[in-house]
C-alpha cells in the first residue's frame, strides 16, 4: 500500500481540478484552505502528527486511497485521442504560453489569455493529447490590487515563495537541479526549471531568480507584464530559446510548437538553429523544414496589441545569437519581424516573426480569423484579404474547473457527469430536471454569491480603511433573491465597463424598483500603466459611493480566479460591452453557461457565433462603428432598454409555483446548447484535428532523408525569388460558347519551372458567395514567343470580364502565401 503522505503530497501536487481532494485539505487546516485554495501549502503547514493522526482515521485514509486510485486510473486509461487517433504521427506537442491560469494556488497569470493556455492544457491532458506547457516562474507575478480610500487602484507584488507553491524542481539524471542557458548582452543567464503537474499533462516553468545570475537578470522573471520594452524582449527570450532548450534537456522533441501569442515566436528561431546543426543545412532550409511543425495563435484584434521592438533593441540583444547560432547578419534577422524589410526604421514585430516561422495561424473566434486577416493582410501583399492565410479555433473554456460542484451534481443526476463536454444536448436539455428543482438551484447559486461577495467586501473595506460602521453594513448589502447581473473584466477602455454609467439616473431606477430590483457585482483590474482604465475603477467606485446605488452595486477588488469563479457561479446574466471587433473572443462569459448563467453581450467574439434569441441577449448591429461616442450612447439605451423591457420583465415574472418559467427555458437553451459547444475539450479537439496531426505529419515528411523535402522547397522558394520580377502576362483571349467561356492565357515564366507556379482565373463572389478560383491546365509553348500556354473552359453564368488571370506560386507540399506569397494578376 502506498504511503499516506506521499499520496496526499501527489494529490496536492495536481492541479487538475478534484472537489473530493477539498475536503482533505480543509480537514488538515480549515481556514488556511479556505484563504489560498493551495493543498500543497495545507500539506507543508500542518504538523506531520496532524497528518498521521488523520491518516490513521478510516474514513479520512479511505477518501485519500480512493481520491489516488481515481486519480492514477484516469492519467492511466486511454483516453480520447488514443481512441481517436491510436496510429497518429503526433507525439509530443509543446504549448508556450507568456502565463497559464490554473489555479489560484499558483499566481502566474493575468486574464484571457493565461486563462486560454491554462483551461486548454487541463484538456489536452484530459483528452490524452500528448502536450506539455512550457511558461515563466514569476517571482510576482501579475500585481495585485487594492482599492483605497479615494477610490483610486493600488497595485501591490507580494512575493510568490516557490516552496509554498504546487511546483517541483526539475532534476538532471544525477539529481543535480536542471538550468538551462540562455546569452544575453554580457553575462549569460541560468533558468531553473520547475514541474507542474495538471492531470496527465505537465507544465514547465523557468526561472531566472538564480543567486549565481547577474542581479539584474535574477528579476527578468520577477513581474508579469512588468517594465518596459527591455524587460519583456528579455522574458521572450527566456519564453522562447529556453523554452526550447529545457524541452531539449528534458529530452523531448516536440513534433508541434504552439505559440500562445507571439510573445514565444523566439522559440521559431531556436528549433530551426537545432534542426540546422543536426542535419548540417543552412538556416533557410532549416527554418523551412521546422515551421510546418509550428502554429501561431493569435489573440490580437488592434495591431497595436502585438509586442514591437527597436532595431537597437534587436541588435543589442540578438545580433551575435543570430550570427553564430543561425548565420544570419543582423539584417536578415530584422527581415523576418518587419513588412518591409528594406525600411531600417521599421520596428521587430513578433507577431511578424511568428507568422513568417509557423505553418499555420489562426484567430480565436470566428469573426476574430476575419479581422485577422485585415491585420495581417499586409504581409500579402495584392492577395485578397479572405486568402490571407488565417484561420480560426473558437477559444472554450474547461468545464470541470469552471463548473459548481452544484452545477456538475445537476447535471450528473440528469444525464452523467461528462455530458457536459462531450455531448450536444437536445434543444430543451436538462429533461431529467423540473422547473421547480432547477429554479431552487439558481436561488441556491445566487444566493451563496452573495454571502461570499459580502465577506470578501467586508475585508476589502477593512483593509482600505473603511470606518467599522461601513464594515457592518455589508452584511446587509444585495438581496439574495434579486435579479443579480455581473461585469467583470480587465478594466480598459475598449472594453467600455462604464457603459452602463452613461445615464446614471436611468440606472439608478433599474437598480431601486421596489417591485423588481436589480443588483450589479463587478470586478477588474487596470494596468497599472494604463491611466484612462484606472480612471474608469475611479468612475464605478465614486458612483456606488456618491449615490444611493450603494445598496445595490458592489466593487470587489482584486479580481482574480477564485473570485471569477464565484462571480460566475452565481450571477444571473453576465454583461459584456466591448467595442467591436476588439474582443478578440472573451471567455468569461462562456463560463456562467454550465451554471445556469444568461449572457447579454455585445455581438463580438465568441457571442457573435453562439447568440440566437433563445439563448440570451445580444447588444449591437453586428457592424464596426470604431470609437464614436454616438455609437457609445446607442449601445448604452440599447442595453438600458434590454434591461427594462426583457431582462428584468422575464426574471421576476412568475408562475403559480414562484417559477420564471420563460426565463427557465432561456437558461435551459444556454446550459444544454452552448456548454459543450464552448468547452475547451472542443476546442482542443479541433487543434488536434486541424493543426497538430497534420503539423505532426508534415515536419516529419519535411525532416525526413537529411531534410530531402525541406531542401527542394527552399530551392523553390530561391527560385521564385530569383525569377518572379521576369514573370508577365501576354495574350489573353476568350472564346464564348453555349455552354461557357473558354480562356487562353500566355504567361512568359521568365525561367521558371511551369510546375512551380499555379495559372488561375479569378471572380470575386456575389451574393454573399466565396469568390471563384479556376486551375488553368498548362498547354505547350508557343513557338513564336515562348511564352506557356494555358487554358480552362469556365461554365457560363456570369460575363467573361468578371474574371481575372493571375499567377502564383505552387508546391504540392507547400502552403501558398504562407510560405511562398508571390502573386502577379493580369492588368
Amino acid at each position: 500500500m502506498q504511503d499516506g503522505f506521499e499520496l496526499l503530497a501527489q494529490l496536492a501536487l495536481d492541479l487538475r481540478p478534484n472537489d473530493g481532494a477539498s475536503e482533505l485539505w480543509r480537514a488538515l487546516d480549515p481556514a488556511l484552505w479556505d484563504s489560498t485554495r493551495n493543498g500543497w501549502m495545507v500539506l507543508q503547514s500542518a504538523s506531520r502528527d496532524w497528518v498521521n493522526t488523520l491518516l490513521a482515521q478510516p474514513r479520512f485514509r479511505a477518501e485519500v486511497e480512493r481520491l489516488g486510485q481515481a486519480r492514477r486510473e484516469a492519467i492511466s486509461r486511454p483516453a480520447w485521442f488514443q481512441q481517436a487517433h491510436p496510429q497518429a504521427a503526433l507525439h509530443r506537442v509543446a504549448y508556450f504560453s507568456m502565463e497559464f491560469m490554473l489555479s489560484e494556488a499558483l499566481p502566474i497569470y493575468s486574464g484571457g489569455l493565461g486563462n486560454v493556455a491554462g483551461d486548454q492544457l487541463k484538456s489536452g491532458g484530459d483528452l490524452g493529447v500528448p502536450v506539455v506547457g512550457v511558461g515563466l516562474l514569476y517571482q510576482q507575478g501579475y500585481f495585485r490590487q487594492v482599492i483605497d480610500r479615494a477610490g483610486g487602484q493600488q497595485a501591490l507584488y507580494p512575493y510568490n515563495d516557490p516552496g509554498q507553491l504546487p511546483i517541483t524542481p526539475v532534476r538532471a539524471g544525477d539529481g543535480q537541479w536542471l538550468r538551462v542557458q540562455v546569452e544575453l548582452p554580457g553575462p549569460p543567464v541560468w533558468l531553473r526549471a520547475w514541474k507542474v503537474q495538471v492531470g496527465r499533462a505537465q507544465l514547465y516553468l523557468l526561472d531566472s531568480n538564480d543567486l549565481q545570475n547577474y542581479p539584474a537578470w535574477r528579476s527578468i522573471t520577477a513581474e508579469l507584464y512588468g517594465g518596459g520594452p527591455e524587460m519583456r524582449l528579455r522574458q521572450e527570450l527566456v519564453l522562447g530559446v529556453g523554452g526550447w532548450r529545457l524541452l531539449k534537456a528534458l529530452g523531448l522533441r516536440p513534433d508541434v510548437c504552439h505559440l500562445n501569442e507571439g510573445h514565444a515566436a523566439f522559440a521559431v528561431l531556436e528549433r530551426a538553429a537545432d534542426f540546422m546543426a543536426e542535419a548540417d543545412v543552412p538556416f533557410e532550409t532549416a527554418l523551412t523544414a521546422t515551421r510546418a511543425g509550428n502554429l501561431f495563435t493569435t489573440h490580437t484584434a488592434v495591431p497595436a496589441g502585438f509586442d514591437r521592438f527597436a532595431p537597437a533593441l534587436i541588435e543589442q540583444y540578438l545580433s551575435a545569437y543570430a550570427r553564430e547560432r543561425l548565420g544570419l547578419g543582423t539584417d536578415a534577422l530584422l527581415a523576418l519581424g518587419r513588412t518591409n524589410p528594406g525600411d531600417w526604421s521599421e520596428s521587430f514585430n513578433m507577431a511578424w516573426l511568428a507568422i513568417r516561422g509557423s505553418g499555420a495561424v489562426n484567430g480565436v473566434s470566428r469573426l476574430h480569423g476575419r479581422v485577422s486577416r485585415q491585420i495581417f493582410q499586409p504581409l500579402f501583399p495584392r492577395w485578397p484579404e479572405h486568402e490571407v492565410p488565417v484561420g480560426h479555433v473558437t477559444n472554450g473554456v474547461h468545464v470541470p474547473t469552471w463548473a459548481s460542484a452544484a452545477a456538475r451534481a445537476l447535471r450528473g443526476a440528469a444525464q452523467g457527469p461528462d455530458l457536459w463536454e462531450t455531448a450536444q444536448a437536445s434543444a430543451a436539455g436538462l429533461g431529467g430536471i423540473t422547473d421547480v428543482q432547477l429554479w431552487e438551484y439558481r436561488n441556491r447559486a445566487r444566493a451563496a454569491l452573495i454571502g461570499f461577495a459580502r465577506a470578501r467586501l467586508a475585508q476589502q473595506l477593512t483593509i482600505g480603511g473603511g470606518a467599522a460602521a461601513e464594515v457592518a453594513q455589508t452584511a446587509h448589502l444585495l438581496d439574495p433573491n434579486a435579479l443579480t447581473l455581473g461585469f467583470a473584466r480587465r478594466f480598459a477602455t475598449y472594453k467600455r465597463p462604464n457603459l452602463l454609467l452613461k445615464d446614471t439616473a436611468r440606472l439608478l431606477r433599474l437598480l431601486a424598483n421596489a417591485e423588481r430590483p436589480v443588483q450589479i457585482i463587478i470586478a477588474g483590474k487596470a494596468h497599472p500603466a494604463d491611466q484612462p482604465g484606472q480612471a474608469l475603477v475611479r468612475q464605478w467606485i465614486q458612483f456606488i459611493r456618491g449615490t444611493e446605488a450603494r445598496n445595490h452595486v458592489i466593487f470587489l477588488a482584486d479580481y482574480d480566479m477564485q473570485l471569477a469563479a464565484h462571480l460566475v457561479q452565481g450571477v444571473d446574466v453576465w454583461v459584456n460591452t466591448p467595442r467591436r471587433p476588439w474582443e478578440a473572443c472573451g471567455t468569461s462569459g462562456m463560463k456562467v453557461l454550465v451554471n445556469g448563467g444568461v449572457n447579454l453581450s455585445q455581438l463580438d467574439g465568441w457571442w457573435a457565433e453562439a447568440f440566437e434569441p433563445a439563448v440570451g441577449w445580444a447588444l449591437g448591429d453586428a457592424q464596426t462603428h470604431g470609437e464614436d461616442p454616438a455609437w457609445d450612447e446607442a449601445d448604452a439605451n440599447a442595453l438600458y432598454a434590454t434591461l427594462e423591457r426583457e431582462v428584468v420583465p422575464q426574471f421576476y415574472q412568475r408562475d403559480a409555483a414562484g417559477v420564471p418559467a420563460a426565463w427557465l427555458i432561456r437558461m435551459r437553451a444556454s446550459m444544454s446548447r452552448l456548454t459543450p459547444q464552448f468547452s475547451s475539450g472542443r476546442a482542443v479537439r479541433e487543434y488536434t484535428e486541424r493543426y497538430y496531426v497534420p503539423a505532426a505529419q508534415a515536419v516529419r515528411a519535411r525532416t525526413a532523408d537529411g531534410a530531402r523535402l525541406a531542401r527542394e522547397l527552399a530551392a523553390w522558394r530561391e527560385a521564385l525569388d530569383r525569377g518572379w520580377a521576369r514573370v508577365r502576362f501576354g495574350a489573353v483571349s476568350v472564346a464564348g460558347t453555349a455552354a461557357g467561356h473558354d480562356f487562353e492565357v500566355e504567361v512568359f515564366l521568365g525561367g521558371l519551372d511551369p510546375g512551380s507556379v499555379s495559372v488561375q482565373l479569378y471572380a470575386d463572389g456575389r451574393e454573399g458567395a466565396g469568390p471563384e478560383v479556376h486551375d488553368m491546365a498548362p498547354g505547350p509553348v508557343v513557338p513564336t514567343s515562348g511564352a506557356h500556354l494555358f487554358a480552362v473552359h469556365v461554365p457560363a453564368g456570369r460575363p467573361a470580364g468578371d474574371y481575372t488571370a493571375r499567377v502564383v506560386a505552387r508546391h504540392q507540399a507547400a502552403r501558398a502565401p504562407l510560405e511562398a506569397g508571390h502573386i502577379l494578376w493580369q492588368r
